[in-house]
């Protein structure tokens, strides 16, 4: 059996870790390797860097992040935020990333899902999909950072990008996200039961219940959170003790 996965998300602004409330009022956290490598030390099994500014004129410094966290940091990483082109893969990938994680830019070109993994391998392939929750209880999927609602189907598009070579679906609930009330599990079972790929959780956890249920009842592979672990709200090592004495399969 896999082992499940817990998933600390940094947002990097112009080669910098920031914290902020509801994407506003950021502050400096570090530089990208410190806090990458004391989240390796605290038992993260990856590390997901998202660049928030993303515009192309940021491009080089996130590329001298990844180069600086692959030599120093022993977990996987995955690197998402303005990655546009088969050629952006092919620089960070290049640099040390082992993962990319694309969302606009595959609504707008999916291709690019097919390209990228055709060349470099599905596993380097994350389809990051933030939905929210219509009326009649499906899910529309959201690009530009939640601001534009696409008109598509949540669970149709995880099906398609899975068709297109995907190797990974970052699932995130713009409802939940933020609200430390738990993880959207009606949401995340509908794409982890549609699709073979790991779907990794994302938006909501507050509590080490909420992880649990995640993993468990919505079928993910893996959880992800940010606040949570930036503040010291939760401890990974706690956490996953917890995931292990409530028969978890996890890497302690």
């Amino acid at each position: 059996m896999h082992t499940k996965r817990i998933i600390p998300c940094l947002d990097v602004n112009n080669g910098r870790v920031v914290k902020g409330i509801n994407f506003v009022n950021l502050k400096d956290a570090g530089d990208p390797v410190s806090v990458a490598a004391a989240y390796d030390k605290a038992g993260a099994d990856e590390v997901v860097f998202l660049d928030i500014t993303a515009s192309s004129d940021h491009r080089d410094t996130v590329v001298d992040m990844v180069r600086d966290v692959a030599a120093n940091v022993f977990i996987p990483f995955t690197v998402g935020g303005g990655i546009r082109t088969v050629d952006d893969f092919r620089l960070l990938l290049r640099e040390g990333a082992d993962k990319i994680s694309i969302n606009s830019s595959a609504i707008d070109n999916p291709d690019l899902i097919s390209d990228a993994a055709l060349k470099f391998g599905s596993q380097c392939v994350v389809v990051a999909i933030d939905a929210k929750r219509n009326d009649d209880g499906t899910w529309n999927i959201y690009k530009h950072g939640g601001r534009i609602d696409c008109g598509i189907d949540a669970v149709e598009w995880a099906i398609e990008a899975e068709k297109r070579g995907a190797g990974e679906i970052l699932l995130t609930s713009m409802d939940c996200d933020g609200t430390k009330a738990g993880y959207d599990i009606e949401l995340t079972k509908a794409i982890s039961s549609s699709v073979k790929i790991p779907v990794i959780a994302s938006g909501g956890a507050g509590t080490k219940e909420h992880f649990l249920e995640a993993l468990t009842t919505g079928g993910a592979e893996a959880a992800l959170a940010a606040s949570l672990f930036h503040y010291k709200e939760l401890e990974i090592i706690d956490l996953k003790k917890y995931l292990r004495d409530n028969n978890v399969p996890i890497r302690l």
